[in-house]
C-alpha cells in the first residue's frame, strides 16, 4: 500500500516514551496518520508515495499545543500593557470585550490567532472564551485540531448578557458542537473561583461530568486571588476547588501558581492537570508556579501562552525557551527543566492535559499526521548537536517552514495556506481602527 505522502531526508524528534531521535528519518502518511516512520539507512522495503516532501536539513517534530489561549484577544494585543492583573481586567479588557467581542469582531480575531499559531508550529490549542461556538466555526475552517471551552462567568458577558443564562449558553454550545468536527472537541471554562460563584462552579463542573468534556479553570494565579479565598473562603483557591469537588481527571488548572504542598498533593491526588503560561505570568507579575515540582509528581503538566493580550504572542517556541529559563533562575539550577522536559510541556504532555495523548502528541504510527517542518539551516541553529537543545534555546516560530495536520498542508514554505491571511488581516485593522476610536482614552 503506498503511502499518500512521504517526508525524507530529515532530523525526527519523535517525542516517543524513549524520546528517541532519528537523525536521518522519513515519515510515511496515509490519509490523516503516521503509517510508518523510520532512518534513511531502513528504505529497502518502504512503499512508494504519491507526493515526497524533501526535509534535508530540517527538523521534524510533532505539531506544539497551546494548551491554554483566549483566541478573539489577538483583537487586543497591546492595547493596555504593564498593569496589575485586576486592574488590567476589570478597567480595560471587561469593557473592551463588552464593546468590541461581537460574532463578527470574533472570526476574524480567531482566524488570525490561527495563523499565528499555524506559522509558528502549533497545530492544536485548548481555547477558552465566550462567543464560543463563532470560535469553533473560525478554527475548524482553518484547519487547526482545539479543545474549545464555552466561557462561564457571573457577569455579563459576549453572549451572554444574562448571567443567570450561563449554564444554558454553556449547554447549547455542548450540544451544537458534540460529533460537529472531528477535530473541534468541546469543553466549559469557568472564569475563576472569585468570578463564579459556588453555584456556577458546581453547576458547570456538573454539565462537564454529564456530557464528558473538560472542565477548564483559571485558578491560584495571584497573590489578590489567593488573599481573596483564604478570606472568604477559609483556604486556599485549589483547597476550595477540591472541597467543592471539583478536581478530576477531567479539570484542567490554569497558572496554579499561588498553591502550598498541601494543595500540590490536592491536585496529584485528583489527577487533575495544570496548564503554566510563563510569559503571561511574568508580565503580569503574578508569580512563578512549582512546575518542577508537578513534573516530579507526573501531574500532567502543559504550556501554553495565554491570550494575546497578555503575553503578547502565541509562538510556543518562545514559550518554551521562556519557561525554562525562568524556572533555572528561580531554582538557582540550571539542570531543572532541561529541554526534553519542556519539549514534551508543549507536546506529549499538553496532549495528556487536553485528553488527546493517543491521538497526537508525538510522532508514532497510528498517531494523527500532525506535524511541523523546522528550517534548521538558518544561522541561529548552526552547528545542530544536540536538535532538542536547539529547540528550546535557539529556535523560534519564524523558522517553522511547513506545518500538516490531519495529513493536510496549512503553511507550506512559510506560508498560510489553510485560508486568506490577507483578508483577514485586513478586516483585523478595520476593527482595530474602529477600537481606536471608540476606545475610551485609557486604552492608549
Amino acid at each position: 500500500m503506498a503511502f499518500d505522502i512521504l517526508i525524507d531526508n530529515g532530523i525526527i524528534i519523535t517525542v516517543n516514551h524513549s524520546f528517541e531521535i532519528i537523525r536521518n528519518g522519513w515519515i510515511g502518511i496515509s490519509g490523516d496518520r503516521i503509517a510508518a516512520l523510520g532512518s534513511m539507512a531502513q528504505t529497502a522495503d518502504r512503499p512508494p508515495a504519491g507526493k515526497v516532501v524533501d526535509a534535508a536539513g530540517c527538523i521534524l517534530l510533532p505539531g506544539l499545543i497551546n494548551a491554554h489561549t483566549h483566541l478573539p484577544m489577538s483583537l487586543f494585543r497591546g492595547l493596555t500593557d504593564d498593569l496589575p492583573l485586576i486592574e488590567w481586567l476589570e478597567k480595560h479588557i471587561f469593557p473592551a470585550e463588552a464593546a468590541f467581542i461581537t460574532p463578527e469582531t470574533v472570526r476574524p480575531a480567531t482566524l488570525l490567532s490561527c495563523a499565528e499559531m499555524l506559522l509558528s508550529g502549533t497545530t492544536t490549542c485548548c481555547d477558552g472564551y465566550f462567543l464560543e461556538s463563532d470560535v469553533a466555526g473560525a478554527v475548524r475552517d482553518s484547519g487547526m485540531r482545539a479543545v474549545l471551552g464555552q466561557g462561564v462567568i457571573d457577569y455579563p458577558a459576549p453572549g451572554v448578557p444574562d448571567p443567570s443564562q450561563n449554564i444554558e449558553v454553556a449547554r447549547s454550545f455542548l450540544s451544537e458542537w458534540t460529533h460537529l468536527s472531528s477535530q473541534i472537541r468541546p469543553s466549559l471554562f469557568c472564569h475563576s473561583p472569585y468570578t463564579c460563584s459556588e453555584e456556577t462552579l458546581l453547576r458547570t463542573k456538573a454539565l462537564c461530568r454529564e456530557t464528558g468534556v473538560r472542565f477548564q479553570i483559571h485558578a491560584a494565579e495571584t497573590k489578590w486571588e489567593y488573599d481573596h479565598l483564604m478570606e472568604t473562603k477559609g483556604t486556599t483557591p485549589i483547597g476550595y476547588l477540591d472541597r467543592l469537588g471539583l478536581l478530576d481527571p477531567e479539570t484542567m488548572l490554569v497558572h496554579a501558581i499561588w498553591v502550598d504542598e498541601d494543595d500540590i498533593e490536592r491536585i496529584y491526588r485528583s489527577g487533575a492537570s495544570v496548564v503554566h503560561t510563563a510569559q503571561s505570568a511574568m508580565k503580569l507579575a503574578s508569580g512563578i508556579a512549582p512546575i518542577e515540582r508537578y513534573i516530579e509528581l507526573g501531574i500532567p503538566t502543559a504550556l501554553g501562552t495565554d491570550g494575546s493580550a497578555s503575553n503578547n504572542t502565541l509562538d510556543m517556541f518562545r514559550e518554551m525557551d521562556i519557561t525554562a529559563k525562568l524556572h533555572k533562575i528561580a531554582n538557582q539550577d540550571p539542570t531543572v527543566l532541561n529541554s526534553r522536559t519542556v519539549i514534551e510541556m508543549a507536546t506529549i504532555q499538553a496532549a495528556r492535559a487536553i485528553g488527546l495523548e493517543r491521538e497526537i502528541g508525538s510522532l508514532e504510527v497510528g498517531k494523527k499526521a500532525d506535524l511541523v517542518i523546522l528550517d534548521a539551516a538558518r544561522p541561529h541553529l548552526a552547528p545542530l548537536y544536540h536538535p532538542e537543545s536547539q529547540i528550546v534555546y535557539a529556535a523560534r516560530g519564524a523558522d517553522v517552514r511547513d506545518t500538516m495536520v490531519d495529513g493536510n498542508w496549512l503553511v507550506r514554505n512559510g506560508k498560510c495556506i489553510a485560508f486568506d491571511l490577507e483578508g483577514v488581516q485586513a478586516e483585523v485593522r478595520r476593527i482595530a481602527d474602529d477600537i481606536r476610536r471608540k476606545g475610551p482614552e485609557s486604552h492608549r
